[in-house]
């Protein structure tokens, strides 16, 4: 009867630690979903118009311009030579190259303007702006 008893008080040598995995895995995969969900862009506060339309293409490339005059294209900082460049090396690929200019509502106004001469310059003309839609 003393063995039982003894059986019974015995200690573990192992601990299980498959839960702790489990728990280390989904906390894992929340974390790469909350990353990868916040990596969108470059943000802005956008101009506010009455009235916007949605323009959405495929193959289409983003030039933003931030309050602080920064210069990105499709996410990349970039200056203006780099941006003319680039610019006409997706044109030449693609001859109706559509492309949409994002600017802060606080953003230089030079900095959209020579954004534009370059659009210009390189002969793209389906440019569009980028606003917010006043709500009322």
């Amino acid at each position: 009867m003393s063995e039982g008893v003894k059986e019974e008080n015995q200690l573990y040598d192992e601990i299980n630690i498959t839960p702790m995995l489990d728990l280390a895995y989904v906390l894992l995969v929340i974390f790469i979903i909350m990353t990868t969900a916040s990596v969108q862009g470059v943000k802005v506060d956008m101009p506010h118009t009455a009235n916007t339309t949605a323009l959405a293409k495929p193959q289409m490339r983003a030039i933003t311009v931030t309050s602080d005059g920064s210069v990105y294209l499709d996410a990349f900082p970039v200056d203006m030579a780099q941006l003319e460049q680039r610019l006409a090396a997706y044109k030449s690929s693609q001859p109706e190259l559509p492309v949409v200019l994002k600017g802060d509502a606080a953003a230089h106004y030079e900095k959209v303007s020579e954004v534009l001469e370059i659009c210009k310059r390189l002969d793209i003309t389906e440019v569009g702006l980028v606003t917010k839609k006043v709500v009322e």
